[in-house]
């Protein structure tokens, strides 16, 4: 099981990155609306999420169950200052940093899938349940990001 989502999330990480690279820097930048994220700000979102549930992962697998708070992601994006960064150093981030969460997905243990895990005020889930809402969450976005009328299918 540990080995099949490694895999979709190699998968997501592979079929996305090309049609990211495309975006230019100029049309990265440029928020819609007052109050919503750039497409800068979007990914950097999404590097966030990676960076969270790296941590979240590794503590479920080595300890059994997790039990943390959920993160401000408004917050994270506006601190870590995503809309000033260039586009290519953003996206080549998400890239290694996903095929990096990719490897470690990969060398969980079956048995530790089951791992509970309580995210702030969200329900439990277990193990497996988190890491297929990351990719269906990453997917999300980047179907946001890239201006998809429909989400694709994690």
């Amino acid at each position: 099981m540990a080995r099949e989502l490694a895999l979709l999330l190699k998968q997501t990480v592979e079929r996305e990155s090309a049609a990211l690279w495309a975006l230019s820097d100029d049309e990265t930048a440029n928020k819609p609306a007052e109050g919503v994220w750039s497409r800068r700000e979007e990914l950097g979102h999404l590097l966030d999420s990676a960076v969270n549930n790296r941590v979240r992962f590794v503590r479920a697998a080595l300890e059994g169950s997790l039990a943390m708070p959920s993160y401000d992601g408004p917050g994270w994006v506006r601190l870590n200052g995503y809309a000033g960064l260039p586009w290519p150093m953003l996206v080549d981030l998400w890239q290694r940093e996903n095929t990096m969460l990719a490897s470690l997905v990969d060398r969980i243990p079956d048995d530790k899938l089951s791992a509970l895990c309580e995210i702030g005020d969200y329900p439990a889930m277990t193990l497996g349940a988190l890491i297929e809402d990351y990719v269906r969450h990453m997917q999300h976005h980047l179907d946001h990001i890239l201006r998809r009328a429909a989400t694709r299918q994690a």
